[in-house]
């Protein structure tokens, strides 16, 4: 009896449907995807800045930068 002829037989059945609803997903739902883009870069735009920018500036926390310390050595 072959044992490997079944599974392979499901694995198969199972890739084509999958491809097969990834199709039809694609395809029906395109507009839906597309019509929300603006409003999905409009709301990157804040979040970019909420999680890219840590804070503008609370970052020094008392400590000075050698950035600092050389234009205050500057302006001696």
């Amino acid at each position: 009896m072959e044992h490997d002829s079944p599974p392979s037989r499901h694995r198969w059945v199972f890739w084509c449907f999958v491809a097969i609803a990834a199709f039809f997903l694609l395809t029906e739902h395109t507009v839906h995807v597309l019509g929300a883009l603006p409003y999905l870069l409009l709301a990157a735009c804040p979040l970019m800045h909420i999680f890219m920018h840590h804070g503008h500036g609370h970052h020094h926390h008392g400590t000075r930068s050698s950035v600092d310390e050389g234009q205050e050595e500057d302006r001696k």
